[in-house]
């Protein structure tokens, strides 16, 4: 049986904040951010007070899903890292806001950058075993980071740089026009260790050179096993493409010249020329979203759809994932029939050119907002907007808001 993504969807929120302000505004220089970051660089996502893990995934998978998909969902996984709740499930308000059907098995994963992926191959695993033949699964990444003051890094810079909002929305079925996954293609990898972690709801602690090493070393070990269970082959011929969890968008470039060094590929115009062939338009919606954690992998595989024009219905795609635990996970995907027509025609581009630019202090005044909100029993988000945003990009357009917060209990409207 033929299984993977038949569709998926970005949304990336309604503000940003471009980096080159940023860097400004801190005192740095954009250059020498971009030269640490290795790729440009251009803008991160800003998520307003009246929005929330719960709001994105449903604003993304909106899109996404027509009335005759609806009917066939029988199990939604939403992934996060970011939950508004430590026992309910952001997958009940996608159930009930995405007019799911009842009787559908819902629920949520964490594994920190990975949980993505995760939700992913149970997703995809569950529709192969066809025990409900023809039904579908919703997956849904979906996460933002802890505000400014409360993301503690190894570098200040860098944390502010990689934080950021969004959520990618896949439909898994047995017609993968978008990706089909070669389940038994996979290699993965754990270890336990702390490079990053969310103690409790308002810290976001990540140990930056830690994690950096330990992403490197997953992805060598993923690859290995890759290779173990399906045969030594020949990486230049193999995969048309590679896909790599970008934390930030530079990072694919680390991970695709460690994989060729590990290969004997060590000329530094060779390193540099593959990667402008196989991964470089990967990151094309990553460079304008920040950090996106689990949906990352999915961000840049839309990036690739979109950008390649050497792309043809069956190349293979190589996908790794890593999450901070650790997790790790190296697998393959063959370009569905419609893939580059279908992720074209989402108009990303257009989605993130729709989104509003917020000045330095606009985004702060968000951040301070947000921040206030943080376990609070009772409040009214949609009182605390900044520069009009609401009335610029949600009022009229349909877009799920959280309308208030009493006495914990979350309630929500559509814009």
């Amino acid at each position: 049986m033929r299984v993977g993504i038949e569709k998926l969807n970005l949304y990336g929120g309604r503000a940003y904040l471009g980096i080159a302000d940023l860097a400004e505004a801190r005192g740095g220089s954009l250059r020498e951010l971009e030269r640490r970051q290795m790729v440009p660089y251009e803008s991160r996502a800003i998520v307003p007070p009246y929005e929330d893990p719960v709001t994105l995934a449903v604003n993304a998978a909106e899109r996404l899903l027509t009335d005759e998909d609806r009917e066939q969902i029988e199990l939604v996984v939403v992934a996060t890292e970011s939950a508004v709740d430590f026992g309910k499930p952001i997958s009940t308000w996608v159930q009930r806001h995405c007019r799911l059907p009842a009787h559908s098995r819902n629920f949520e994963v964490k594994h920190m950058c990975y949980g993505g992926t995760a939700a992913l191959r149970v997703a995809a695993s569950w529709v192969a075993s066809n025990v409900r033949p023809g039904k579908k699964a919703l997956v849904i990444n979906s996460d933002l980071s802890r505000t400014r003051n409360h993301v503690q890094t190894e570098d200040d810079d860098l944390g502010e740089l990689m934080a950021g909002g969004s959520a990618v929305a896949m439909l898994v079925s047995s017609e993968p026009q978008v990706l089909e996954l070669e389940l038994e293609k996979a290699g993965y990898w754990t270890n336990e260790l702390s490079d990053a972690l969310r103690p409790n709801s308002r810290t976001e602690i990540i140990t930056g050179q830690t994690s950096f090493y330990s992403y490197l070393d997953a992805l060598e070990e993923t690859y290995e096993q890759y290779e173990r269970l399906v045969g030594e082959v020949d990486f230049e011929t193999y995969f048309k493409k590679n896909i790599y969890h970008a934390p930030f968008p530079g990072m694919t470039m680390i991970a695709h010249k460690t994989l060729l060094n590990r290969l004997g590929v060590v000329d530094k115009a060779a390193i540099e020329a593959s990667y402008r062939a196989r991964v470089a338009g990967s990151t094309h919606f990553a460079r304008r979203i920040g950090s996106a954690y689990g949906a990352s992998t999915f961000i840049c595989l839309l990036g690739m759809l979109h950008s390649a024009t050497d792309l043809d219905p069956g190349d293979r795609l190589s996908v790794f994932a890593y999450g901070s635990g650790c997790q790790a996970e190296f697998y393959s995907g063959l370009v569905g029939p419609a893939a580059t027509a279908y992720v074209r025609s989402l108009d990303v581009d257009a989605h993130l050119d729709s989104r509003v630019r917020l000045t330095v202090e606009e985004y702060e005044q968000i951040e301070k907002a947000c921040e206030a909100n943080i376990d609070e029993r009772t409040y009214e988000p949609l009182t605390q907007d900044v520069g009009d945003l609401y009335a610029r990009r949600y009022e009229g357009n349909r877009l799920l808001v959280l309308e208030s917060v009493r006495d914990y209990h979350r309630h929500y409207r559509w814009s």
